[in-house]
């Protein structure tokens, strides 16, 4: 169970991927006029992102937040906790714009849906790839150290 766990982290920065590829791949489908692959591809990006949020949720139950390391330079750490910042704070509103956005759609409330959609999908696209930036630097960039490791 601690192996799959412990490997939460790396579906979750998969699942930030999707997302982001199904996000961008949505916005191309609408301006080219394919409302139907629009549609499906949209509410998949929402699947996807529901299914990070399990995992997600699951990953800090059973495990703890990851903390950054101390041993990057300042800039560098100031940087990581500023990305990180805005990430959470966006993040916690893309289920509600979401649900909103898509509700719309599927209502054909085009105008409203439009209106929401040009706020939601940048915050959306912002918040999936940052997410995968924060698992870059926390994980392959700046991994933890074991105790006791020499610093090079």
């Amino acid at each position: 169970m601690d192996a799959f766990v412990g490997s939460l982290a790396h579906v979750n920065a998969s699942l930030n991927s999707l997302a982001a590829v199904l996000l961008v791949s949505g916005y191309v489908l609408i301006k080219r006029g394919r409302e139907r692959a629009h549609k499906w591809t949209m509410l998949a990006c929402f699947g996807v992102s529901v299914l990070f949020l399990g995992s997600y949720l699951t990953r800090i139950v059973c495990e703890g937040s990851q903390r950054f390391p101390p041993y990057p330079s300042d800039l560098v750490r100031y940087s990581y906790y500023a990305l990180l910042a805005s990430h959470v704070v966006l993040a916690a509103a893309v289920p509600f714009l979401a649900v909103i956005t898509i509700y719309l759609g599927l209502r054909d409330r085009r105008v409203a849906h439009r209106r929401w959609a040009r706020w939601t999908f940048p915050i959306w696209l912002y918040v999936s790839i940052t997410g995968v930036l924060v698992y870059v630097m926390l994980y392959q960039l700046y991994p933890p150290q074991e105790v006791g490791a020499i610093m090079p």
